[in-house]
């Protein structure tokens, strides 16, 4: 029911007590056996949404198969490329918002949180074309209508949007328009949709290497008077392995803005490893072993710092995933050695089961991973949810 100490995680057991793990108090007969099941998780074990089984041009058995595994093991979600202003218009004024609007009213139907993955990115190549070609008026209305038409579509629907991605490796708007263009970004959006989340996203930022240069730039953004609500950093930026230490201090330094930090596209083994340019590349069983050693400690790492608030993969089946190697299941849908790591962990691990008898008062307490709960006796269930903001859940049943 409690984290389990590892020899490589220092400390790692300590700190997911600590911080992810709360009290329930449980008030009914004297005598009375109790159950508790833990039925979902408060921090976010996400993972990215292809395009393809939301659109025609997947299988109808894959495209099910898919969503079915999506949302066995997940508990959050964003779109990997669906959302981006190059695939929703690819030519000015023809925006195609199917594949969104399918995603939307899907992780909604099925309660997953969903981010939106982005609304302007502004490392050059990926500016769409024909917004290079307008006079910097003409830009700054089709950018106002981008933001402004996503917070309106999808007000109160979307929890958090990445506002402008990898600001640290380019800034095209910014440099047309002026660094305040952020401050527009953000204000555009939120007064169409004043329930929604602004992050930051950027890479290279968790191994360290650009760390100081995010930290600078959140910084000018707050002081700007951005209304930043979070810090996304992405996970895809090591090799095989990664530098513990590296991760640890950047997610120490991170923590001084006092927002949720979010781990939000993670691949293991990442972009920098051999796997990335040869697709086709096979681990060998030795290599998945140990990339199954190597995502569990990431995630012990993550999972156990008060800071972050949840890790979304970015990708999760062999078949539709940018780095194959890095898939919680293959091809066939069997599950990799990190897919298995992953079970472990979410579901055994750091998942509270518990059966007992309540003492001679009516009562029982125990510690709890937060996150809803179904609290049954022979007569009677409720469900009730443990917050961390709370710390405890107290529940009365006959």
């Amino acid at each position: 029911m409690g984290p389990a100490a590892h020899a490589d995680t220092p400390g790692a057991a300590e700190g997911i007590r600590e911080n992810r793990m709360g009290r329930l108090i449980i008030e009914t007969t004297p005598g009375a056996l109790v159950q508790v099941e833990q039925t979902r998780h408060e921090f976010w074990f996400g993972a990215a949404l292809s395009s393809r089984p939301f659109s025609d041009r997947m299988p109808p058995a894959d495209a099910a198969r898919y969503r079915d595994v999506f949302r066995a093991n997940f508990n959050a979600a964003v779109p990997d490329m669906a959302m981006k202003w190059p695939s929703m218009e690819r030519r000015r004024g023809e925006v195609n918002y199917a594949i969104v609007d399918a995603m939307v009213e899907w992780t909604e139907q099925n309660h997953l949180p969903l981010r939106g993955h982005n609304v302007f990115w502004g490392v050059h190549k990926y500016v769409p074309e024909w917004l290079k070609t307008m006079d910097d008026e003409t830009l700054r209305q089709a950018m106002e209508t981008r933001a402004r038409s996503l917070g309106a579509r999808y007000r109160g629907r979307v929890l958090e949007y990445d506002l402008n991605n990898e600001m640290v490796h380019g800034n095209y708007y910014a440099e047309r328009l002026g660094p305040r263009i952020t401050l527009d970004m953000a204000h555009w959006l939120l007064e169409e949709d004043p329930s929604a989340r602004i992050f930051v996203n950027d890479y290279d930022i968790l191994t360290g290497k650009r760390l100081a240069d995010y930290v600078a730039q959140i910084g000018e953004l707050l002081k700007m008077g951005v209304p930043l609500a979070g810090i996304g950093v992405q996970g895809h930026s090591h090799e095989e392995t990664f530098d513990r230490e590296a991760l640890r201090h950047t997610l120490d330094e991170l923590a001084q803005f006092q927002l949720p930090i979010r781990v939000t596209e993670f691949n293991m083994p990442g972009q920098n490893s051999k796997f990335f340019n040869r697709r086709d590349l096979a681990p060998t069983s030795e290599e998945e072993e140990a990339q199954a050693r190597e995502f569990s400690e990431y995630f012990r790492i993550c999972f156990s710092h008060p800071a972050v608030s949840g890790i979304l993969l970015w990708g999760f089946w062999e078949n539709s995933n940018w780095i194959p190697a890095s898939s919680l299941f293959r091809q066939d849908w069997s599950p990799t050695p990190t897919g298995l790591a992953y079970r472990d962990l979410v579901f055994k691990e750091w998942w509270t089961r518990w059966e007992g008898t309540a003492d001679h008062h009516g009562r029982c307490e125990l510690p709890a991973f937060f996150g809803t709960y179904r609290i049954s006796t022979s007569s009677k269930h409720i469900d009730i949810e443990l917050r961390k903001v709370d710390g405890t859940a107290r529940v009365r049943l006959p």
